[in-house]
């Protein structure tokens, strides 16, 4: 029954979307795609995007992420990532976890298109991490181990260094920050906006304009009037709606984070957080 529900949801988002829009066609506006880290907001961004569907003439948002990652832990092949990002159907919003390889760059990059890119405090991204593959996700590769551990602290210091052992392997914070920079560095370049989490928790109303405003940076006018495309949006955001919600908070690490944590976050990461702007100096 739920394979059926995934084949026949398109269908019926599209027939919703002709009746909202009135149109059989659906090229006008700009092909869009969400993209993120793991535990970085993505759930967030998808109900934005969702939103967008209702301001704009856009059919529906695809039900399923583009993944770098296999399920089993393997990396998939840039090809097979590459034809993904190509399948998605005109007039569909895209969204996934993709990587800054010149392929992928190259084709989300391309004149006309929208790319959204958000990011988080890593010290958040962590604790979220820990949390989700500890207590909400039993098919986690992390989840028997974590709770092998004997307290948060512990689970917390293996997410901060990485593990590579007995069949586990998960790179350290600083290294999941590489893809971060990678988008951050194609974002200075042509086509891609990267949003910080916070911004969208502490700074919302702006930040979702600036997102439309990226929209009609392709010449495509928005037909929903500012006023009302923003209402929706925020009307959108519905974090408790998202199977993966657990809090929704920024800064929320400080009641997670020892000081033990904190001096080895701090001598794996290096200026990680200066680099992101979350801080001025590692003196937190």
């Amino acid at each position: 029954m739920k394979k059926l529900r995934r084949t026949l949801r398109p269908f019926g988002k599209t027939a919703q979307a002709i009746l909202r829009w009135k149109r059989f066609s659906f090229t006008d506006a700009p092909p869009i795609f969400g993209n993120s880290k793991p535990k970085s907001g993505s759930h967030l961004l998808l109900q934005i995007l969702n939103g967008f569907t209702r301001i704009m003439p856009y059919k529906y948002v695809d039900a399923d992420p583009i993944r770098t990652i296999k399920k089993d832990g393997g990396r998939r092949t840039a090809d097979d990532i590459l034809a993904d990002l190509k399948s998605v159907p005109a007039g569909v919003i895209g969204w996934g976890y993709v990587d800054a390889t010149k392929e992928n760059a190259s084709f989300l990059t391309g004149a006309g298109r929208v790319n959204y890119f958000i990011y988080r405090d890593p010290r958040d991204m962590l604790v979220s991490q820990v949390f989700f593959a500890t207590d909400m996700h039993e098919e986690h590769g992390m989840h028997a181990y974590y709770n092998s551990l004997p307290d948060f602290g512990a689970r917390l210091n293996v997410a901060i260094t990485g593990i590579d052992r007995d069949g586990l392997k998960m790179v350290s914070v600083r290294q999941r920050y590489d893809g971060v920079f990678q988008w951050l560095d194609v974002s200075r370049q042509k086509n891609v906006k990267c949003i910080r989490f916070e911004d969208l928790i502490n700074n919302r109303d702006a930040t979702l304009l600036s997102m439309l405003d990226e929209v009609e940076k392709t010449g495509y006018k928005i037909p929903t009037r500012r006023e009302k495309a923003l209402a929706v949006l925020v009307d959108a955001i519905q974090p408790k709606k998202s199977h993966t919600f657990r809090s929704g908070k920024t800064g929320g690490w400080k009641q997670h984070f020892s000081e033990e944590n904190k001096m080895l976050f701090k001598e794996v990461s290096g200026d990680l957080l200066v680099r992101l702007g979350y801080e001025k100096d590692n003196d937190w």
